[in-house]
């Protein structure tokens, strides 16, 4: 496959899970309960995105020790570095989020993180070690083609009657999160990927929207749990 097309052939394997996590986020965002909802969602998203940056900084590391032999790791470990620059703090603006809401904040501490949650992280911990860390690039580009669209933030708060200061995740995200793709994309076809590593990134590209499809229909199906109990 030449290089060029990387990115393209992504989209189309991910093109097979969009139906399904588009229908988990019309649900997810429905209008019935949505207050509630929202506040279970900025619990469940704290406890995703406070991985990102220890996940990012993992990589790099294992870039680092697989390069120079590995002609990705040098470049590919650049890029996670920036990243995670980029990404530090963004878990603390989902508890300042929660805070306007008025949740508890110390909450998202406190609760055992969704089962889905940990799916998703603890995969990307698996590939990482004990694959490549390049697989690392399907998860992110996922997460980010998926962020909230401009319009998300002013709807919600339309609907739920909340501050406006208690979207200020979902704002900064939809704004940043464009650059970020674009960036990722052009990573993506200039990496010197093989086969197998295009393979790596596909699965976990597919694995990610499996496990947020399944995060947004926990959220959109269940009753808020103050128990801290598993979404």
């Amino acid at each position: 496959m030449n290089s060029s097309s990387v990115s393209v052939a992504l989209r189309v394997k991910l093109g097979l899970a969009a139906p399904a996590l588009r229908s988990a986020t019309a649900a997810l965002w429905r209008p019935a309960g949505l207050g509630p909802r929202y506040v279970e969602y900025l619990y469940a998203m704290h406890a995703l995105i406070r991985a990102s940056v220890p996940l990012m900084e993992r990589a790099a590391r294992r870039c680092a020790e697989l390069a120079p032999g590995d002609p990705v790791a040098g470049p590919l470990g650049r890029y996670l570095r920036g990243h995670a620059r980029d990404e530090r703090g963004h878990d603390r603006w989902l508890l300042e989020d929660l805070a306007v809401t008025g949740a508890d904040p110390a909450a998202a501490l406190d609760r055992l993180p969704p089962p889905v949650v940990a799916d998703l992280a603890g995969a990307q911990y698996y590939w990482i070690e004990h694959h490549h860390p390049v697989a690392l690039l399907g998860y992110i580009l996922v997460l980010e083609e998926n962020a909230p669209a401009p319009w998300l933030a002013d709807r919600l708060a339309a609907g739920t009657g909340l501050p406006a200061a208690a979207f200020r995740t979902l704002r900064e995200h939809a704004e940043l999160d464009r650059g970020h793709v674009a960036a990722l994309d052009g990573l993506l076809d200039t990496l010197p990927l093989t086969p197998a590593l295009q393979s790596a990134v596909g699965v976990s590209a597919l694995c990610t929207a499996d496990g947020i499809t399944r995060l947004f229909r926990r959220l959109a199906t269940a009753s808020s749990d103050p128990s801290g109990g598993p979404v």
